[in-house]
C-alpha cells in the first residue's frame, strides 16, 4: 500500500505507545489543552479507534469518545473527521465498521484488513480537511507501531505519521514494569525507514522518586539515539476511559457514602457512562465480577452492551440474573440502553444485527419487547420530562440498534419512552447515555432513586481535570524541546 503525503505542511505531532493502555489517549487531550492554552487552534486526529466507548456528536454522527474528549479538551467542538474510522468489537471476531460517524456494515478482521487501502484514503482525506482549518493537530496511534504482523496494513500508526509529517513521541507505562525493554523493543521493531519519524520518548504513570530512574534513562541514551524527553508521574483521573481493559473499581474512598454497582458485562460498552460517578468523593463505583458483590450495593445498574443477548445469557450462566431477581424491591436496579434491554420480557435479533440471529427471554424487570433492527439510533440533545418528572428536562444522547415496545403500564418519566420506572420493584430503565453529567439530571435520579447522591456538574470537574492533565505534561515533559522549531 503506497504511502500519501499531506500537501498542506500543518505541524503535528503525534503520540504512539509501546502497547495499549499506555495513556496516549490522556496525554493526546492533555497537550491538546496545553497548546489550547497557549493561543493555538488545535484538533486532534486519530484515523482508527477500536473502542465500544463512543458518542454522538450535535450532527447525529457516532465517533470514539477518547476523540470527544480530546476536542472538549482543545475546546471545539467534536467532529468525526477527528475519528474517521471506528470499530465496534461484538463478538465472533466480528467489528461493526463505522465511518466518518455511520455505520458501513460489519466485518471479520481478516476482511477489515482488506480494506485498508479505501481506509486509508477516507482517514487522510479527513485528516486533510481538518488542516485547512487548524493551527497543529496532534495526532493519537494505536496499540503499537512494532506489531509487525500489522505494518502492511497500517493506517494509524506510522503510515498516518508519514502522511502528516508528524514528530512522533513513543509512550511507555513503567507502571506495568519493564518499559525500558518495552520502548526498546518498539524502536527496533519499527520498520528502519520509519525510526526517523521517532523524536522522543515520553515514561508514563511513574510513582516514586524520579531521581532513582534517572541513572537507567542515561544508560538508555547509550542503547537508542532518541531521548527521554519526560517522566510522568500516576495521576488520579476519573476521564473516560478508551478500553474496557483500563477499567477499574474505586479504591481509598474513606468518605464515600453511596456505594454504586455495575456489573462488568463480557461486551460492556459506553462505560464512560460512569466517568462521572468516579469522579465523586461521595461515591464509590465498584465493577461488579460475582452475584455476592450485589449485597454491599446501594444502586447496581446493568450498562450498555455491544452483544446483549450474549451478555443476557452471561448474566444467567454466572448467577447475576438470579441474584438481580432476589434483589428486587430492596435495592434500585438500573438499566442503561443494552442493559435496559435485558431488564425487558424479550430480546430478540432476527436478522443477527449483533451477531449470530436469535432471541432470549430477558429478566422480565421491566414490561418491554425489544427488536434489533439494523438502523442504528443516533440523538444528542434535550428531551421533555414526563409524570413526576413534568416540567423538568433531561440531556444526554441515544446510540443503540434496538426498538423497544412497551408491553403494560410502567411510568414513563421522559418522552419518547426513554425512562420506565417501575416504583414497586424500584427498577429503572433507560435508553439516554450520560445521564450523569449534569446536575439536573442527577437531582432527578436522587430524588427518584431515594439516594444522596452529589448534585454536581461533572463538566466543571473534567474541566478541572483536563487543566491539571495539561499543567502535569508542561511540569514534568521538556515542551520546548518536543516542539522546537515546529511552531
Amino acid at each position: 500500500m503506497q504511502d500519501t503525503v499531506n500537501p498542506r505542511k500543518v505541524p503535528s505531532i503525534m503520540f504512539q505507545g509501546t502497547g495499549s493502555g499506555v495513556g496516549k489517549s490522556l496525554i493526546t487531550a492533555g497537550f491538546c489543552r496545553l497548546l489550547r492554552q497557549r493561543g493555538l487552534r488545535v484538533a486532534p486526529f486519530k484515523s482508527q479507534n477500536m473502542a465500544l466507548n463512543a458518542g454522538v456528536t450535535a450532527h447525529g454522527l457516532e465517533m470514539g469518545r477518547a476523540q470527544i474528549l480530546q476536542a472538549e479538551a482543545a475546546g471545539i467542538a467534536p467532529d468525526v473527521r477527528m475519528n474517521p474510522i471506528l470499530l465496534k468489537p461484538q463478538g465472533q471476531s466480528c467489528s461493526q465498521l463505522v465511518r466518518m460517524g455511520k455505520v458501513a456494515g460489519t466485518c471479520s478482521a481478516r476482511e477489515y484488513y482488506t480494506l485498508s487501502r479505501e481506509n486509508l484514503a477516507i482517514a487522510t482525506a479527513a485528516y486533510d480537511s481538518l488542516c485547512t482549518e487548524y493551527d497543529i493537530i496532534v495526532l493519537e496511534g494505536a496499540g503499537s507501531p512494532a506489531e509487525i504482523n500489522l505494518q502492511g496494513t497500517d493506517i494509524v500508526n506510522m503510515r498516518m505519521a508519514r502522511h502528516a509529517g508528524a514528530r512522533v513521541f513513543v509512550v511507555g507505562d513503567i507502571d506495568r514494569g519493564g518499559v525500558f525493554a518495552w520502548l526498546k523493543g518498539t524502536y527496533d521493531l519499527v520498520p528502519a525507514d520509519a525510526r526517523p519519524l521517532i523524536h522522543g520518548f515520553l515514561i508514563n504513570k511513574f510513582r516514586g522518586d524520579v531521581s532513582l530512574l534517572q541513572p537507567g534513562i542515561e544508560m538508555f541514551a547509550d542503547l537508542v539515539p532518541v531521548p527521554v524527553h519526560g517522566v510522568l508521574p500516576w495521576l488520579r483521573l476519573s476521564l473516560e476511559e478508551e478500553d474496557s481493559q483500563d477499567l477499574a473499581s474505586d479504591r481509598g474512598k474513606a468518605g464515600a457514602t453511596v456505594h454504586v454497582g455495575v456489573v462488568r458485562l463480557p461486551h460492556i460498552s459506553n462505560f464512560s457512562d460512569f466517568a462521572p460517578l468516579k469522579a465523586m468523593e461521595e461515591v464509590r463505583l465498584s465493577y461488579l465480577e460475582q452475584p455476592s458483590q450485589l449485597a454491599e450495593c446501594d444502586l447496581v445498574i446493568v450498562p450498555g452492551s455491544k452483544h446483549s443477548l450474549h451478555d443476557l445469557e452471561f448474566l444467567r450462566r454466572s448467577g447475576f440474573a438470579a441474584a438481580l431477581q432476589e434483589y428486587v424491591g430492596t435495592v434500585p436496579i438500573m438499566g442503561i440502553c443494552g442493559g435496559l434491554q435485558m431488564l425487558g420480557q424479550h430480546l430478540e435479533d432476527p436478522q443477527g444485527v449483533e451477531g449470530l440471529a436469535g432471541g432470549a427471554a430477558g429478566l422480565g424487570l421491566l414490561p418491554l419487547t425489544t427488536v434489533m433492527a439494523r438502523e442504528k439510533t443516533l440523538r444528542r440533545g434535550s428531551w421533555a420530562g414526563a409524570g413526576r418528572w413534568q416540567g423538568q428536562a433531561l440531556s444526554g444522547y441515544e446510540m443503540h440498534v434496538g426498538q423497544s415496545r412497551i408491553h403494560s403500564d410502567v411510568e414513563q418519566l421522559c418522552t419518547d419512552d426513554l425512562c420506565l420506572w417501575d416504583g414497586s420493584r424500584r427498577v429503572f430503565g433507560t435508553y439516554l447515555h450520560g445521564i450523569f453529567e449534569n446536575a439536573a439530571n442527577l437531582r432527578l435520579l436522587a430524588g427518584l432513586l431515594r439516594l444522596p447522591l452529589p448534585i454536581v456538574d461533572y463538566q466543571s470537574e473534567k474541566e478541572r481535570q483536563l487543566d491539571l492533565l495539561a499543567h502535569t505534561i508542561a511540569e514534568h515533559c521538556d515542551i520546548d524541546a518536543m516542539l522546537e522549531g515546529l511552531l
